[in-house]
């Protein structure tokens, strides 16, 4: 397997540090809002990542943090008028929700920041006892010069971003590039007691002390959205690597932008569509293959055209279930090899998403295709089924396939009504008699009204 490692600029051969397990941890939300659909990339693309290890057979551990103290909370708890500690109970409750919504399993751990507060502290007075960190006026920074490596993710050079520098002047900083390590509590903050005074922790802390505390000091992969190499991931490395001499993680991917009309989406630019929103109009299939019909690293123009086509693509997936549903389609020995060792390749070389799914798609000609027998287009579907549940599709399948024979049902009833009406037309009263008593047999009730025959089910 090869993955496009952020650290080296190039596809690596992926080699675990430990043969039959993976570790990986991935930046979460910070929860103060409703995620949109930019936040989603990574939650959805990261719940392909750790599927597709577990289908190789990986014993995988997936850790995903959630900041629950912010600034952006405080600022949104004060406008909504309640505690940064209620808000964040809402908004943590919205995002598991808004993942069931999207078949987007949870991390196997979804640690809060406000948990590890001790460790935090124990982090920042290693770093000031060794020199690398400072304490001004309540107020902890690291020192960047300190850690000479430090630009190695993001390939910027601290002497160039200093020429470059327009950042807003802080006197209490000795360089314009240290980063907070603990901020102090102005009045009315919510606040943690600590050696330097009242405050909490820096963002950039968080993950580094909840990464280790689970995966130990080393792990495989940290992921996230491209937007977090710089500053954030950048300045994890120089704490973790200053603390223990060792690489915080092997691999490091990111994926790529969701842009509208050619600008990244986000909050603070107030261009935005909530997963809630979307998912109004669109199923989570359809969503999720709009992300992975291109490859993770890439951008996205999101617009609705393209939702359009993954909508009308993935009904032509439910086709073939139409056809042979999978979960009553019997044992098939049948398997078109060459296709899923494609499906395999791609996956294996950084994630190919986009390429995997055109073998999902070659796979359905099969079903559809008058040259195979039935027993090779029924085990085109299980193989259609086992591929794309790999990328996270069907998850919905059963309910999906239900309601497609109850329409199919409800279609049969209405055409049985309309020839009963006919055959009343024609006088032919023995024949409806028994078209409405065999529908009662079958617990369908006929009532015929002014306006025409109605029916219902007495389930």
């Amino acid at each position: 397997m090869l993955i496009y490692n952020t650290l080296t600029g190039k596809k690596e051969e992926f080699i675990p540090i430990e043969s039959n397990a993976v570790k990986m941890y991935v930046c979460g939300p910070t929860v103060y809002n409703y995620f949109h659909i930019g936040n989603a990339r990574p939650f959805l693309f990261f719940d392909v990542v750790r599927n597709y290890f577990v289908y190789l057979g990986y014993e995988t551990t997936y850790i995903q943090n959630i900041t629950d103290i912010d600034d952006k909370i405080i600022a949104k708890s004060i406008e909504e008028g309640i505690s940064y500690n209620d808000l964040t109970k809402k908004y943590i409750k919205a995002y598991y929700s808004d993942l069931a919504a999207l078949n987007i399993d949870v991390a196997d751990i979804n640690p809060k920041a406000t948990a590890f507060i001790p460790e935090m502290i124990e982090l920042i007075s290693f770093l000031i006892e060794n020199g690398d960190a400072y304490e001004n006026n309540g107020d902890v920074y690291f020192s960047v010069q300190n850690f000479k490596e430090y630009g190695k993710l993001s390939g910027k050079n601290l002497n160039d971003l200093q020429a470059g520098a327009r950042i807003e002047a802080n006197t209490q900083k000795k360089n314009p590039f240290d980063f907070t390590l603990w901020k102090k509590a102005k009045p009315n903050e919510p606040f943690w007691n600590s050696p330097w005074g009242n405050g909490r922790p820096g963002w950039h802390t968080e993950c580094v002390v909840m990464s280790k505390s689970y995966l130990g000091e080393t792990f495989d992969i940290h992921g996230g959205g491209v937007d977090l190499i710089f500053p954030h991931h950048e300045n994890e490395i120089a704490q973790a690597e200053i603390l223990d001499d060792k690489p915080l993680a092997n691999y490091w991917m990111h994926n790529g932008f969701i842009n509208i009309e050619g600008e990244k989406m986000s909050k603070s630019a107030n261009n935005f569509f909530t997963v809630r929103d979307i998912l109004k109009s669109y199923d989570a299939d359809t969503i999720r293959f709009f992300f992975l019909s291109k490859h993770y690293r890439s951008p996205i123009d999101f617009n609705k055209d393209i939702l359009e086509e993954s909508k009308k693509a993935i009904s032509r997936f439910y086709e073939v279930f139409k056809k042979y549903p999978v979960y009553n389609a019997g044992t098939c020995n049948y398997v078109d090899l060459q296709i899923k060792q494609t499906f395999l390749d791609a996956m294996n070389d950084d994630f190919n998403t986009a390429k995997a799914i055109a073998c999902l798609f070659d796979i359905a000609k099969i079903v559809f295709n008058n040259e195979y027998d039935a027993d090779k287009q029924r085990a085109a579907a299980h193989l259609l089924y086992e591929l794309g549940s790999v990328l996270g599709f069907f998850r919905d399948i059963q309910e999906k396939l239900i309601k497609n024979i109850d329409e199919k049902a409800e279609q049969l009833i209405l055409l049985l009504i309309d020839v009963r009406n006919m055959a009343k037309k024609e006088k032919n009263f023995m024949l409806a008699d028994k078209i409405r008593n065999d529908l009662k047999a079958l617990n369908i009730e006929l009532r015929d009204t002014p306006s025409g025959t109605e029916w219902s089910r007495n389930d």
